[in-house]
């Protein structure tokens, strides 16, 4: 079905099946991570995460099933077991596992089962790798191990770090495959030195030369001189093919080995809220041929095979995958519908059958196959049984026009027996980024519990403001320069266009987010007075704070265009902290004690500025963590803060000490504590 205007026709069916879900039923939900389909077509491996309370750790490990949609466990542990890759003769699948002492290795098993065996021995850990063409041999990228001086230092001198001095870049080893059966072992190291680091790499066909992009070094800071290089094996003379201001990255070999097409922005900056483009270079440098120049999005390269070049793409809330025709150059769509809310693409070696992971307003992600001469997808995975008797919300997209015009479009949770007639809580839910994205499918962030919610009749809002990924180039830039301001802009007239539905009470409206998404909501805290209660999830208080605290610096100066100090004005007008003595919303602040992201000096300054001003504050600080809370039992904790927030604020609930939780009886893992 198309999209109509103002308001999206796309309403799908809500699943009443039973009882509410609580936090326990949240978090415990598996999830699929990628699908990689088997170089015949026949078998799809993929990864499923569980949270693992023991372990303290969501675990992933690899699934196989067949097309006729067989599923069953490869392998097993309390170690994950990730990227999930085929032999080119699909006899072996290989994966990352830190199964040996902590340090993650590539490890290979037969897909019919038995014990993997390890075939790397790095000794700082391999962080990503890739079959040859032929098989015979593997790549990886890693660090490499502790020198002799830098122990010697340590014993000597106590441990200690100089600031964005001293790094470990990230090089380049190939091993024998055959070799690495017998036992492991680290190879032959190609790349060396502190001249660069790598990011990614690709083999050429006939597995004399692999390409690679890689930064000055690997401080986040510097990613924007992402260059594209090839490494001659025989010899290791290295030359740089791609050399231009912004980043240059992801190369993958035309499959006669001539030519190497790569993700770049073609030296526009500031690049953050740009389109990339994809880019076809000559295997020995020279000219770029761009090949996307008129696809207004971000296209995601998949791989180049005799029948063109395959990338994925969003197009507004619906994932899909394209292919370039080279001769033409022409974009074709390949899946559908319209809606399709599909990723992971893997295409088997022949280029005909194609399996990805799709999500829809109704089930979790799950496994589909289809060949490509007719796009008909049949789904082998069946997660969504997990939710079979609980009653979830639906999901449904939603548009309107915010304060200067800009059209918005957003996902709005309904309760199961929705009544239009009803007066409703709304809680407004905003993702981070802002280059993220929130679609009309069921799989939520954990620290939100909004399918509780809606099992008690609230509806939920989550805005896709400007800045946003899907909505092409001109909506993702709309908020440079105007961060928090048009940001706001664009949740309240959401808000607003609810209550003119007349469903939405506006005396309990509530908003909270991570990271971007925190930044916003702190950003409505201290500015207006429309919600009962909100939540600031490792959100950024005051912008100068943020910018000579973070990591990446060069987000700040990108989105804002100056310091603190030469513009001055720009920093006051989209802090919240200019706003705070206007500030009466009684405020959640959630952060991880480590995040060096929005480091958490924001949410303390935050957090004192409405004590000073005798506004309700709560902060949390959960400790070891840092921009994300990414294990289950600080996650259920995070999960229960906003939900008891909430509950308070919205339907009048008693509101607990949040240092002190009601506890399950001793072997009972379940919380007492309900909804």
């Amino acid at each position: 079905m198309t999209r109509l205007g103002v308001l999206l026709a796309l309403i799908f069916s809500s699943m009443a099946f039973g009882r509410v879900p609580d936090i326990e039923d949240l978090i415990g939900l598996e999830a699929i991570g990628e699908a990689r389909i088997s170089p015949d077509g026949k078998w799809i491996a993929y990864t499923v995460a569980a949270a693992d309370f023991d372990e303290d750790a969501y675990v992933s490990q690899i699934w196989l099933v067949d097309l006729s949609g067989n599923p069953f466990p490869l392998t097993r542990g309390s170690k994950s077991s990730t990227r999930p890759r085929w032999s080119p003769d699909g006899k072996w699948l290989s994966f990352l596992s830190s199964r040996h002492d902590d340090v993650a290795q590539v490890f290979a098993i037969r897909p019919s089962g038995g014990e993997a065996i390890r075939l790397t021995d790095s000794k700082a850990g391999v962080s990503n790798y890739a079959w040859s063409s032929s098989g015979e041999r593997l790549a990886y990228i890693a660090t490499e191990a502790e020198s002799a001086y830098s122990k010697s230092r340590d014993e000597h001198m106590g441990a200690f770090h100089v600031v964005r001095r001293e790094y470990e870049h990230r090089h380049l080893w190939t091993l024998d495959v055959a070799e690495a059966l017998g036992e492991p072992t680290a190879g032959e190291q190609h790349t060396r030195g502190e001249d660069f680091s790598l990011r990614d790499l690709s083999w050429s066909p006939d597995g004399e030369k692999i390409a690679f992009s890689a930064t000055i070094n690997p401080d986040l800071i510097h990613g924007g001189t992402a260059d594209i290089y090839v490494v001659t094996l025989v010899g290791n003379a290295i030359q740089k093919i791609v050399s231009q201001p912004g980043p240059d990255s992801s190369p993958i070999w035309s499959p006669d080995g001539s030519r190497i097409v790569f993700s770049t922005y073609m030296g526009r900056e500031p690049f953050f809220a740009l389109n990339n483009e994809l880019a076809v270079v000559s295997a020995t440098g020279g000219d770029i041929h761009v090949l996307t120049e008129d696809f207004d999005e971000e296209p995601r390269l998949v791989e180049w095979n005799h029948d063109g070049i395959y990338f994925s793409a969003l197009q507004k809330t619906a994932g899909h995958l394209f292919r370039i025709d080279t001769s033409q150059p022409e974009i074709v769509r390949v899946t559908e519908p319209e809606g399709l809310m599909a990723s992971s693409f893997s295409l088997s070696r022949d280029g005909s059958e194609l399996a990805f992971v799709a999500r829809t307003s109704t089930t979790l992600g799950e496994v589909q196959h289809t060949g490509l001469a007719m796009f008909a997808p049949k789904t082998l995975t069946d997660m969504t049984s997990q939710v079979a008797e609980l009653e979830l919300g639906s999901r449904e997209l939603i548009s309107w026009k915010s304060k200067d015009g800009a059209t918005i479009e957003g996902v709005l949770i309904k309760p199961a027996n929705f009544d239009p007639n009803v007066k409703h809580p709304l809680l407004c839910v905003i993702h981070g980024g802002p280059t993220g994205i929130d679609r009309p499918y069921f799989r939520e962030r954990r620290t939100y519990p909004v399918d509780i919610w809606a099992g008690r009749g609230a509806l939920i809002l989550k805005v896709n403001y400007r800045g946003s990924a899907g909505y092409g180039e001109a909506f993702r830039t709309l908020n440079i320069r105007n961060l928090g301001v048009g940001d706001a802009w664009d949740v309240l007239s959401g808000v607003d266009y609810l209550i003119e539905q007349g469903f939405v009470d506006p005396e309990r409206i509530g908003c909270m987010g991570w990271s971007q998404g925190g930044y916003i909501s702190a950003f409505l805290t201290t500015s207006t007075d429309r919600f009962a209660a909100i939540s600031v999830g490792a959100g950024i208080s005051n912008w100068a704070t943020y910018y000579y605290n973070t990591d990446i610096t060069p987000f700040t100066i990108q989105y804002l265009g100056d310091d603190p100090v030469d513009d001055p004005e720009i920093y006051k007008k989209t802090s919240p902290m200019s706003y705070i003595q206007g500030a009466s919303t009684p405020t959640l602040i959630q952060h991880g004690e480590n995040d060096r992201r929005v480091p958490i000096p924001n949410a303390y300054e935050l957090r004192q500025g409405l004590v000073d001003r005798n506004v309700p504050v709560e902060m949390v600080v959960y400790k070891g963590f840092g921009h994300g809370i990414n294990k289950p039992r600080s996650q259920r904790a995070a999960m229960w803060h906003n939900l008891v927030w909430f509950n308070h604020y919205l339907w009048g609930d008693p509101l607990p000490a949040l240092d002190a939780p009601e506890l399950p009886d001793k072997g009972d893992d379940k919380t007492e504590t309900q909804p």
